[in-house]
């Protein structure tokens, strides 16, 4: 059995006496003429996005869109993560695991309210669980499938019992499926809400703009800012141009070519974010000659992936299908190289030296990375023809009918290796000894154990060519002087914005 706890007066008594250490360190003061003013407690703070909601229902909705802007500040959960993935403990204070892995007990923190003032209890959590597991219409409800039950023994417990182990469920607990909603509440999530988070939502015009207000009533450590305004900037020249126009004190997903107009300004400082995102380059394994797996090696080999991130302007090599921060990542650089002779000779070895092949690729990626397909694939003497598409008759064609040849998606959810278990998924890849090196892995109570499954099943798919991983993506943030605090990594799937603080300007 083991337990985590959550001591929220230790983490600030440590970051206090950081602070004092800091102070009595020695170090010269700064010129008080360029040293950032203390933060304002009632300063509001402007955050550039690019994709909005369609809508603010979490429970029913899918999309990066959302979690990242309502987990962690409207909503929580009884668990949460870190930036770098790592669970950590939320609404509840400790948490135990039996050494079965088949029981998960949850102690609750005192004194949680919902927005409406309502106190949070162990009911609650039931009932918001118990939906997820009974609803198919509710995210999560997948991952709640080994779910045998869930009780309360008392007003501040909650145990869940499942029918079998299953690695990756406390960490399904740190999404929409975790999430503790009020019972028997009323509330339109459409356009509403009633967390328990450190802000509350208090303004949404569509198309434009949402904004958050602290949460005074918050039973942990209260927000730095006294509000929030995310603003929808789906054009990264307009997202630049109201940075620089000061619009906005953070821009985020900062397009890597206009970045040094923000550096350049002297106004931000950015910062390079690690992400979950694969941006995966699509075989369909099933159909010919896709399935042969010498037309499979010899396209990755034929892709400068160097010279593409060049391309893109941000990313880090990937070759395999779990990326850094993800259980099982292993560098498995000696799978996969540039070699564009040995391309031809496998092309040549299979009988498709004048290969003809279809990239289906979603509009709104652009046309960047297709180019540098086009050439890469040219030279080895494969002629790729590029079908831009809107996103819904990709979700159609490839995602649902498999009906492709290549295709081009970021796949950023993270801990989605079961992808490549899946047989039925769109990739086609069916490879049976992957498929029990998974269940095995998720069946594992030991988190090092597991990962050493999933490092083994994920060598197995990159050797088998299942796919090419043509980088993994970072995330630009451009970051006024006056902001303290803003999350670097993940910020694309969820940006926690409690402890963010902002200074008056000088």
């Amino acid at each position: 059995m083991f337990r985590r706890t959550r001591r929220l007066a230790l983490i600030s008594a440590v970051a206090a006496a950081a602070v004092i250490l800091s102070a009595c360190s020695g170090t010269p003061a700064e010129d008080p003429s360029t040293a950032p003013s203390a933060p304002d407690p009632d300063a509001t703070l402007h955050v550039g996005l690019v994709l909005e909601p369609t809508n603010l229902d979490i429970r029913h909705t899918s999309g990066a869109a959302l979690e990242q802007i309502l987990i962690d500040n409207i909503y929580e959960g009884l668990v949460s993560r870190t930036q770098e993935n790592e669970i950590v403990a939320r609404l509840a204070s400790d948490y135990e695991v039996s050494s079965d892995g088949l029981t998960y007990t949850f102690t609750l923190n005192e004194g949680i309210a919902f927005h409406d003032g309502t106190p949070l209890t162990s009911a609650d959590v039931v009932s918001s669980y118990e939906t997820v597991r009974t609803d198919p219409t509710v995210q999560g409800n997948a991952e709640f499938a080994s779910v045998s039950s869930i009780t309360a023994p008392d007003a501040t417990t909650v145990e869940i019992v499942l029918s079998e182990p299953n690695q990756n469920f406390l960490f399904a607990l740190t999404g929409p499926a975790g999430l503790v909603f009020k019972q028997g509440d009323t509330t339109d999530l459409k356009t509403a809400e009633n967390g328990t988070g450190p802000f509350t939502l208090t303004r949404w015009n569509k198309g434009s703009s949402i904004a958050f207000a602290r949460n005074d009533a918050y039973w942990g450590e209260k927000a730095g800012v006294a509000q929030v305004e995310f603003q929808y900037i789906p054009d990264f020249t307009a997202g630049v141009n109201a940075a620089l126009a000061g619009d906005v004190d953070v821009l985020t997903a900062v397009d890597p070519n206009l970045a040094p107009q923000l550096e350049d300004s002297g106004d931000f400082t950015l910062t390079t974010g690690r992400t979950t995102d694969k941006a995966t380059l699509a075989f369909n394994n099933k159909k010919a000659p896709l399935d042969d797996v010498r037309v499979r090696e010899a396209l990755r080999l034929a892709i400068d992936h160097e010279a593409l991130i060049d391309a893109v302007g941000a990313g880090t090599p990937m070759y395999g299908p779990i990326p850094e921060l993800d259980p099982g990542y292993e560098d498995l650089s000696d799978v996969i190289s540039y070699d564009p002779e040995k391309a031809k000779e496998l092309l040549a070895e299979a009988g498709q030296e004048d290969l003809e092949l279809t990239l289906t690729i979603p509009s709104f990626y652009g046309t960047t990375v297709p180019k540098v397909l086009i050439s890469d694939f040219k030279k080895v003497g494969v002629t790729l023809e590029v079908d831009a598409v809107e996103f819904p008759t990709w979700l159609e064609d490839v995602y649902t009918n498999h009906d492709y040849d290549l295709s081009f998606v970021l796949h950023v959810e993270p801990r989605d290796f079961g992808n490549f278990a899946n047989p039925d998924y769109y990739f086609g890849y069916d490879n049976p000894k992957v498929q029990d090196l998974y269940a095995q892995a998720l069946a594992e109570v030991d988190a090092d154990a597991s990962a050493e499954l999933l490092a083994q099943a994920a060598r197995l798919v990159s050797e088998d060519h299942a796919a090419d991983w043509l980088y993994n993506g970072e995330t630009l943030t451009a970051v006024s002087p006056i902001v303290v605090g803003f999350p670097e990594d993940s910020i694309n799937s969820r940006i926690d914005l409690a402890g963010v603080t902002v200074s008056a300007e000088n």
